[in-house]
């Protein structure tokens, strides 16, 4: 597949994803202000034309990919549509290319803000902070790079529209729908998950990340490990059996895990609970990625060519296209070598005629298939009340007051779209089914432990045979094979695994952890890439995906880079790129906006608007940073968050609202105008607003097109349509308890 790469920081993450899939990626700029890590990281493995014919080299790709602030687009003609209107024309912009704020600039930490996900991170009290390494432009990225391949598969040329801003609060796990169902939204608390019980806890020599949430064997599991060192205590009483209690008294809980951590090594409760099958992980810092046992047994990192045994993050799959060990060369000149795509049949929906058998549960693997199921894939979903999915079951995850499993809030916003079948996979009856269920489907996919599906005849091999043009995509915490290959994760410890969570400490300080699972939709994208690439190939495969590897390569250039990051306790956005760069308070109870100076032209004007003082360029700025921020956030304080983020983008400086949930769902004009949330009536919560479709193709929009399901709510249908079932057959099996 052939790509121009007109990206900057907004989707640079997008193009390097399609390097890891095998595309034959061209750029025109050789983004010479990068620093020589940032420009190996993002730029190995593409070609550099840079004195080409720019219509020309569009005319020859498959895909263009293109980023930036509306008015420095390249593609665009000046009533808004494609220059190449025969190619995937995929445009990554700030705030989208239609509605009030789309001519708005802003980078991570305003879009992070604008987006939702600034407001998550922090600690109580302080300035509000996104995750680290630019999470929201990666999460554009990533977008941009699904809806190319969406493109694609699409079978015609088209412009499509992703927004930055709707790509980070499509990503917010429960930051803005339990405002939408609950009336509440998250606040920032250092740390501690709102709606499961994981955290990071301080071990003798560093931290860890764990909890027991999840099925009842988390909690099982932790407490027979507590009461085998003598340090349950009053948590072997009866009335800890009962989730409702545990979580009632929470608090609790966590002190007697607490004293029980601080007594051991990071490294010692890791094993240990990897050992027990239990979701605990060592904070590892970035730096020291590269000796991951996991990682360096599945060949995860990339070499980077002509260099004396560089290594760099790698990419989330082991890709047909570009398989491991994977070696990448610096942007080097030269263009196409591949041949242009072959014509494809249109289709009035990118996945139109697709057919998706969904085993998943909980964040992960339904972000995924939900994406499958927007843009046209028949999307089954195989669950059961003997399994119990803890988005439908779990008290704390059904964010609506008074819900049960059919109604549960988190479940209906992740699983829309999709067609309920309930099998019992514990027996034999139940097990035939989904074979044969599988063997009507074109995608498969799974986050079970490593080995669940053999058990079941489903392992890639027994499925090719079943079906040999399936594609089959495994969502395991850190993959199938390697030594960890049986540990149990949560998005807590990917996170920490991966190097971010130990990013999240201020100078000086603890790390915080994020409280939204981050890691899961992370994952989601590159499982949907995964799935994308080989229905574009037109070939099954086996997509072997770990979680831990699709976070490890959203942490940017910290393999390669060792610089010290710029922030302080005090003020922990800044940035060695941008002075002034951080949040400021603004009038109202906890209340504050996201700015940055991108340059010096939005420097001089945000130097006259509010009276700043200092002058000069960056160095200089650099020079009197505490000055300038203590001079902003006094202008600020007294002024109106929303006003203000208006008056500073109409003089050109990036800024914006950072957004609760409340913000994002009735307060936000411009997602209102772009129709971002959408309503869908559903037979027990009635009318609901759900989160919405992040890339918008011109020629074959997505659609949101029903709620989710009720449990089991298809069986019937399902297994009549595709396994041709009577109504004799059906009744037997309800009553065998196959199908409940």
């Amino acid at each position: 597949m052939r790509v121009l790469d007109l990206t900057d920081e907004l989707a640079r993450q997008g193009a390097r994803l399609l390097v890891g899939l095998g595309a034959d990626v061209v750029r025109v700029d050789p983004d010479d202000d990068l620093d020589e890590a940032a420009r190996i990281h993002w730029h190995a493995g593409k070609k550099l034309a840079r004195e080409a014919d720019l219509d020309a080299l569009a005319r020859n790709a498959d895909v263009v990919l293109e980023s930036g602030p509306v008015a420095k687009l390249r593609g665009l003609n000046a009533d808004g549509s494609s220059r190449w209107p025969q190619t995937v024309h995929v445009v990554v912009t700030p705030f989208g290319l239609t509605g009030p704020r789309r001519d708005w600039t802003g980078g991570d930490l305003v879009l992070a803000s604008a987006g939702g996900m600034t407001w998550l991170g922090g600690k109580p009290g302080g300035q509000p902070k996104p995750p680290p390494r630019e999470q929201a432009c990666q999460l554009a990225g990533a977008h941009g790079a699904i809806a190319a391949l969406l493109g694609v598969l699409a079978g015609r040329g088209q412009l499509v529209d992703v927004s930055a801003q709707e790509a980070v609060a499509a990503t917010l796990e429960t930051g803005a729908i339990s405002w939408i169902h609950a009336g509440r939204f998250p606040v920032r608390n250092g740390g501690v998950y709102e709606h499961v019980a994981h955290r990071i806890f301080a071990a003798a020599d560093g931290y860890v990340a764990g909890g027991y949430s999840g099925s009842e064997r988390m909690w099982t599991g932790l407490l027979a490990w507590l009461a085998e060192e003598g340090e349950a205590g009053d948590l072997l009483d009866e009335r800890f059996a009962d989730p409702v209690v545990r979580w009632a008294q929470r608090s609790h809980v966590d002190e007697v895990i607490t004293r029980f951590v601080a007594k051991r090594t990071a490294r010692e409760v890791a094993e240990q609970g990897r050992a027990r099958a239990l979701p605990w992980a060592e904070v590892t810092p970035p730096a020291e990625l590269t000796g991951n046992p996991q990682l360096r047994d599945r060949r995860f990192f990339v070499s980077i060519g002509g260099t004396d045994g560089t290594e760099d993050a790698g990419f989330p799959w082991d890709a047909p296209g570009l398989p491991r060990p994977v070696t990448l060369f610096p942007l080097a000149e030269g263009t196409w070598t591949s041949p242009p795509q072959r014509p494809r049949t249109a289709k009035a929906r990118a996945l139109d005629g697709i057919r998706v058998l969904d085993l998943t549960w909980v964040l992960a693997g339904p972000y995924a298939t939900k994406i499958l199921a927007e843009h046209g894939a028949d999307v089954i979903k195989v669950e059961s009340r003997h399994r119990h999915d803890p988005t439908r079951f779990s008290p704390s995850m059904r964010l609506r007051p008074d819900a049960g499993p059919d109604d549960s809030g988190y479940f209906l916003n992740f699983n829309r779209g999709k067609r309920s079948v309930a099998l019992n996979l514990r027996t034999p009856d139940g097990q035939a089914i989904l074979r044969e269920l599988a063997a009507q489907c074109d995608v498969v996919v799974e986050n079970f432990s490593p080995g669940v599906l053999a058990k079941w005849g489903l392992d890639y091999e027994s499925l090719r045979a079943l079906n040999p043009r399936a594609v089959l995509v495994s969502m395991s915490g850190v993959g199938h094979t390697g030594p960890w290959r049986t540990a149990v994760t949560f998005a807590d410890t990917l996170a920490a695994m991966s190097g971010l969570s130990a990013e999240t400490a201020d100078p000086g300080e603890p790390p915080q952890g994020l409280v939204f699972g981050l890691g899961d939709m992370v994952a989601a994208n590159a499982a949907v890439l995964g799935a994308l690439d080989l229905l574009v190939r037109g070939e099954g495969g086996h997509v072997e995906l770990s979680q831990l590897e699709a976070m490890a390569a959203t942490m940017g250039p910290a393999v390669l880079d060792r610089g010290e990051p710029a922030g302080t306790a005090a003020h922990p956005n800044r940035s060695r790129h941008a002075v002034p760069h951080g949040v400021y308070p603004a009038a109202g109870d906890d209340r504050w906006i996201a700015i940055t100076a991108q340059d010096d032209d939005q420097w001089a004007a945000l130097r006259d608007l509010a009276g700043l003082p200092g002058d000069g360029d960056l160095a200089q700025r650099r020079a009197a940073e505490d000055e300038i921020d203590a001079a902003l956030a006094v202008w600020t304080r007294g002024q109106d968050a929303e006003q203000l983020a208006a008056r500073l983008q109409a003089t050109g400086v990036s800024a914006a609202v950072v957004a609760t949930g409340r913000d994002l769902v009735e307060g936000d004009e411009h997602l209102a105008a772009r129709g971002f949330y959408q309503r869908l009536t559903h037979p027990l919560a009635g009318e609901v607003l759900h989160e919405g479709i992040v890339a918008r193709l011109s020629a074959t929009p997505g659609a949101l097109t029903s709620p989710a399901p009720l449990l089991g709510q298809h069986t019937a249908e399902v297994l009549r349509e595709l396994l041709d079932l009577d109504d004799d057959r059906l009744a037997a099996l309800r009553a065998a308890g196959v199908t409940e």
